[in-house]
């Protein structure tokens, strides 16, 4: 939920009249501005140049865009640039510039909430912009941490860009999560919670593959509406010929409707019965039990022809 969500009624309709005073940039990364935000605590934070030395002129560390695509074969050779690792430093100084942003950003909301103003929207809105600057700043100093990971590691059935993109929220957790004045690379701290996704990632994969053993396979899919539609075909049919016999349209005798509804289990007969049993029921031979039923089909299939097909 973001901060303009939670505001109450009244604050609400009053954050939105400031907010016309907003560019629609400023807007747009206002109303993205989440409700609450966590960050690290550090006591540089407390000193009177912290803004200065985070965010002056002269704060700003260079980190080359990461070229790497995650859709690409681990076995395949990606073309990127040479990368040079961050200084220990640099690496702290990221992570104290990324933590000072969230916590301006967490005491401004805090105000916010309080009573809503356009400068402090506007100044949100600004803060905000940072935060996620230097968090993306951080996600492409350490993306190759994730490609490396995910190359040790095989999880049957788990196709690589689904580990890598596993590997990658866990880097995302293990900034928010990283606290650099305790002297700790952050390779080491990210390093073993995106092994520990990858095992959380082949946990919930063998359970499913205990569930779901066989994967869907959209070609191997195959459609009963011949088949419904037969059966419909074959109702119909079968309540028209009842029909048929019930009225006789098809002129047939007592002898040809007897054997017809004897041999095809129609009317109150519950199951078919052979040539020979029908035989003795009407007192004929099979022989012609089978030219009296022959007969009378070719009637009752000119009354339906009659009835039905004629146009």
């Amino acid at each position: 939920m973001t901060t303009l969500e939670k505001l109450t009624e009244n604050q609400t309709d009053r954050a939105r009249e400031q907010l016309d005073g907003l560019t629609a940039e400023q807007r747009r990364v206002y109303e993205r501005i989440p409700d609450a935000i966590d960050y690290v605590e550090s006591s540089e934070f407390d000193k009177s140049d912290a803004e200065e030395r985070f965010f002056g002129p002269d704060s700003e560390i260079p980190v080359p865009a990461w070229t790497h695509f995650p859709e690409v074969h681990e076995d395949a050779v990606a073309t990127r640039q040479r990368r040079v690792a961050l200084k220990p430093g640099q690496e702290t100084h990221l992570f104290l510039r990324y933590n000072y942003a969230r916590r301006r950003l967490a005491e401004l909301i805090a105000q916010q909430k309080k009573r809503s103003s356009l400068s402090r929207a506007a100044e949100m809105s600004e803060w905000f912009t940072r935060v996620m600057k230097c968090r993306s700043a951080l996600v492409r100093a350490n993306m190759a941490l994730v490609l490396a990971m995910a190359k040790r590691t095989r999880i049957p059935n788990v196709d690589f860009g689904e580990i890598v993109s596993e590997g990658n929220m866990a880097l995302l957790r293990s900034i928010e999560k990283f606290n650099a004045s305790m002297g700790f690379k952050f390779s080491t701290y990210a390093c073993r919670a995106i092994l520990k996704s990858f095992n959380r990632l082949a946990t919930k994969t063998g359970r499913y593959r205990s569930h779901f053993p066989v994967e869907y396979d959209p070609e191997m899919e195959r459609s009963d509406f011949d088949e419904k539609r037969h059966e419909i075909q074959r109702d119909s049919s079968v309540d028209a010929l009842k029909e048929i016999l019930a009225q006789n349209r098809a002129h047939l005798t007592d002898v040809e409707r007897k054997i017809v509804q004897a041999r095809f289990a129609l009317g109150t007969v519950e199951k078919k019965r052979t040539l020979a049993e029908v035989g003795k029921l009407v007192g004929l031979t099979n022989e012609r039990v089978r030219q009296l039923q022959n007969s009378a089909l070719a009637k009752i299939r000119a009354a339906l022809d009659s009835e039905y097909l004629h146009v």
